[in-house]
């Protein structure tokens, strides 16, 4: 009876364990509409790539760190009147990101139904970009090691640079 309480303990601490690890992947699918189709951080850093890149964060995090010539757009103060003066025209390349990806989705979204048609949302935003070594820049347009990680529960993904919240 003692072997057996083990065992069923043993099995109910593996199962808690592996639900709680999520995979980057396992998250991001729980919120992709599949409408949005993802870039890589590697295709986005190659030299050929010409896309206007949108950052669809908030100002504070894209102060602390975004992507080089991102153009900050936001996610709660998004204005699509005023994102669509920035675009040459429709057919134009777009990239969008966030943290994750999660948000970048949204904004991604309303960019297609306004009629933009190559439109991008970067997998893993900026946290798979830092992950994979890519540089960002501050407000000065210095490259910095900070790295504004949205929350803690969401910092968990950030596994390269210093981890600011404010």
């Amino acid at each position: 009876m003692k072997h057996n309480l083990s065992i069923i303990c043993l099995f109910f601490v593996a199962a808690y364990t592996g639900f709680a690890q999520e995979s980057l992947d396992g998250l991001l699918k729980k919120h992709h509409t599949s409408k949005v189709p993802y870039i890589s951080v590697e295709e986005l850093a190659m030299p050929n790539t010409q896309a206007l890149i949108l950052d669809a964060r908030e100002f504070q995090e894209y102060q602390v760190s975004h992507i080089k010539d991102a153009v900050f757009v936001g996610y709660n103060t998004f204005n699509l009147e005023q994102t669509a003066l920035l675009i040459n025209n429709k057919q134009q390349p777009i990239v969008v990101y966030c943290s994750l990806g999660i948000r970048s989705e949204t904004i991604s979204n309303r960019l297609l139904k306004a009629g933009y048609t190559n439109v991008y949302n970067v997998y893993g935003g900026i946290f798979e970009w830092v992950n994979n070594g890519f540089d960002v820049y501050d407000s000065k347009g210095n490259k910095t090691n900070n790295i504004h990680a949205f929350s803690p529960e969401w910092s968990k993904w950030l596994k390269k640079g210093n981890k600011v919240f404010n």
